[in-house]
């Protein structure tokens, strides 16, 4: 049985450890709400090139183009978002183990954006291409360098495919693991997002219903803004983990402390307890002697 010397101590321990978390926590919590406000800010603007993109598409026609050029070999890429710092719950070890279920055989290469990707990367002996850092706001240039390599592995034939692992931010409780396909760019449609069933054939009868005019033409159009459109995809799915880290990291934090403050408080009883029943003792003591006295 701990001594009350001991569990002063490991109160004290636990104290300080608390105060940690605690700051660990409202910084993640100021992080938290910048990073959630530029991942929902960047969404209007992909369903607004997504739509755009579908414009062109339907104008132009048969288009060729090296990007969405479909191939029979099975030679595939995966970008893996992760995260530079743990402390962040299971948001790492959800997307770890779908690259796991994904990648049994352990065939595919893989690029990864995060310091935990590459680590794991590294350590169950997958064949690692590059690895990026970003940063906790992270940049469009820092986007377009690794939409830049990921394009070049498809383009001069490394790669049959790529896909992307990343962590979408549903809120601040709710983060989940997904996987898109990156390239080859598959059928885009000029839909906006969350148009489903009915209404979906809807929007696109009264699409098909407008005409457009491009300059030059469509074909060139549609040439310039496949990369910028892979570009802003990447750029947006580092916004989505961003948010999703900082969700998670607050909420972990919060956890670590409330968990520590009832330990603490459990102690503490412990400890009065035991204060208690020493003081009992003594005061036993100096009765019996009294008695032993007369």
């Amino acid at each position: 049985m701990a001594s009350t010397r001991d569990l002063r101590r490991r109160i004290k321990s636990i104290k300080n450890t608390s105060q940690i978390t605690k700051a660990m926590q409202m910084v993640a919590a100021s992080k938290m709400r910048r990073a959630q406000q530029a991942a929902l800010a960047g969404r209007p603007y992909a369903d607004l090139m997504n739509q755009i993109l579908g414009e062109v598409t339907a104008a132009t026609g048969d288009f060729s183009h090296p990007l969405i050029e479909k191939r029979d070999g099975n030679k595939r890429a995966v970008l893996l978002i992760t995260t530079d710092k743990g402390l962040c719950g299971g948001l790492n070890t959800n997307i770890l183990r779908e690259v796991d279920k994904q990648d049994k055989e352990k065939s595919a290469s893989y690029v990864c954006a995060g310091r935990k990707g590459g680590q794991f990367v590294h350590r169950t002996k997958r064949d690692l291409k590059a690895e990026f850092k970003y940063k906790d706001t992270p940049d469009f240039a820092e986007a377009r360098a690794i939409s830049k390599y990921v394009q070049n592995m498809f383009t001069e034939g490394e790669v049959d495919s790529v896909d992307v692992m990343f962590t979408n931010f549903v809120s601040t409780l709710t983060q989940t693991p997904e996987i898109q396909r990156l390239l080859p760019i598959g059928e885009i449609h000029a839909v906006q997002s969350g148009v489903v069933g009915a209404d979906r054939e809807a929007h696109l009868e009264h699409d098909d219903a407008k005409e457009f005019l491009f300059e030059p033409n469509p074909a060139d159009v549609l040439g310039s803004l496949l990369p910028h459109y892979l570009n802003y995809q990447i750029y947006q799915m580092l916004l989505e983990a961003k948010a999703s880290e900082h969700s998670a990291r607050m909420v972990a934090m919060k956890s670590a402390t409330d968990n520590a403050n009832q330990i603490i408080k459990d102690l503490t009883l412990e400890y009065n307890k035991l204060r208690q029943a020493a003081i009992t003792n003594e005061l036993l003591e100096i009765t019996t002697a009294q008695m032993a006295l007369g």
